[in-house]
């Protein structure tokens, strides 16, 4: 793996490459990355890995054709038959009126701030072995809990490097560590599972792998026993750990390529009210240490935080080049990208921001509700925005937790949701995409 500098200086080499074997334009990406990670089950080491491996990917243009491609070999001549792949293939490749680099008047020109995402300190392979026993041992030790499906610990490294011919480079360096503990509670006939996990940039930031473990436990016990569902329509909490499905479901229908390609349920809906008026929510790429911040998007553009819904009004798009072209606007800051193929776009750190009431206030918000705090498959129409998922949770009468439901169904339609949703107080920021407790006041619960 080379270093930021040496990663930037590479792909700036390639892209010089390009352009002197005949590109119109051309830009050059380098990830390259390093982990360990450890596993452990019932107190026995399953497995211990260690890898590391990096990637250089070149775009280049002929007029408005343009071809990508990507090679895990560095060398000199690797990469002199990397540029005569390229140019051969854009040679074959279809017009397209949109395609092309970031303009070169809106690139970042300053040193861009890494955000504080690199943490140096190494964690070896015993460390990480005792962090995860500490979380599996703190989950078994919960009552009820009789089975482990396994705890792990990690630490990574990751380099990124972009340059293009409009006259951007820069490189990034940033680093990860992670626990959790997975857990089945229960006896034969009558089990049930769950999990707890942290992961953040700096060592001194991940939570106590003994909280994760015991978290888990405490969920996986707490399924037991699941109550009889009397099917209808009800209020539907989702536990921030779900909640930020909702914004997933948010993010994708406003980037800019579903925009082009009228597959959004959001089509018509820029500058319009979609939520209840004082929601908010954000993209922060500035966020120091935060797991999605960046000072660049995929481009070389620079990144900036604002509110995506302000007000309950959707602001913008999320839009690279080629998108915002189609659609007669400027490019957002939000390209993300990959060795291989054209950028896509993408929101930094996302979040819903608080709300007004507590968790406890949500909870009694209405005499009978639904408490999700698992959601299975993936029955979400971006067209339609009509939501059906499988889900598992607890019923709540009165605000009180009655007992575990599983094998449900919630069914609804995301204008609907978006347009009636309450965020609950219960805010942490911790990962990429974040959200409190959020309240659907009516949704259509059946068992599956």
């Amino acid at each position: 793996m080379l270093s930021p500098d040496a990663a930037r200086e590479t792909a700036q080499s390639l892209v010089e490459r390009a352009r002197k074997a005949g590109a119109d334009a051309a830009d050059a990406v380098y990830v390259g990355g390093s982990s360990r990670s450890v596993q452990v089950r019932m107190g026995a080491l399953e497995d211990v890995s260690s890898s590391e491996g990096e990637e250089i990917g070149l775009r280049v243009f002929r007029g408005s054709r343009s071809a990508s491609v990507a090679s895990s070999a560095l060398a000199p001549d690797a990469l002199t038959a990397l540029v005569e792949r390229a140019l051969a293939m854009a040679g074959e490749a279809p017009e397209d009126a949109w395609a092309g680099l970031a303009p070169a008047d809106l690139l970042l020109r300053e040193a861009p701030d890494d955000f504080d995402t690199f943490d140096a300190t190494h964690v070896d392979p015993a460390a990480l072995k005792a962090r995860a026993l500490a979380a599996e041992a703190a989950a078994l030790a919960v009552p009820r809990v009789s089975n482990s499906s396994g705890s792990g610990a990690s630490a990574s490294e990751s380099i990124m490097a972009l340059a293009t011919s409009g006259g951007f480079a820069a490189s990034s360096r940033s680093s990860g560590h992670g626990v959790s503990a997975s857990v089945v509670a229960g006896e034969a006939g009558a089990l049930q599972r769950d999990y707890d996990y942290d992961s953040a940039r700096f060592l001194a930031d991940l939570e106590d792998a003994a909280t994760i473990g015991r978290r888990a436990g405490v969920r996986a016990a707490a399924r037991l026993d699941p109550v009889k569902l009397v099917p209808g329509r009800m209020g539907v909490l989702f536990d921030p750990r779900v909640a930020t499905s909702l914004l997933g479901h948010l993010a994708g229908a406003i980037t800019g390529s579903s925009i082009a390609r009228k597959t959004s349920f959001l089509q018509d809906k820029l500058g319009t009210r979609i939520f209840a008026a004082g929601i908010t929510i954000r993209d922060d790429p500035h966020r120091r240490r935060g797991l999605r911040s960046r000072a660049f998007d995929g481009e070389g553009l620079p990144t900036s935080a604002r509110n995506l819904i302000d007000d309950g009004v959707l602001t913008t798009w999320l839009a690279d080049s080629a998108a915002a072209r189609q659609l007669g606007i400027g490019p957002t800051g939000h390209a993300v990208r990959g060795t291989s193929g054209a950028p896509g776009a993408g929101p930094g750190n996302l979040y819903l921001e608080a709300g007004a009431r507590s968790r406890e206030d949500l909870l009694a918000a209405y005499p009978r509700a639904i408490l999700v705090t698992e959601l299975i498959g993936m029955g979400v129409n971006g067209l339609t925005g009509d939501y059906s998922r499988g889900a598992a949770g607890f019923l709540v009468e009165h605000g009180e937790i009655v007992g575990p439901v599983s094998e449900i169904t919630i069914a609804a339609n995301l204008i609907e949701m978006f347009a009636t949703l309450e965020p609950g107080s219960d805010l942490t920021l911790r990962r990429g995409i974040d959200s409190p407790t959020i309240l659907i006041p009516e949704m259509t619960v059946a068992a599956a």
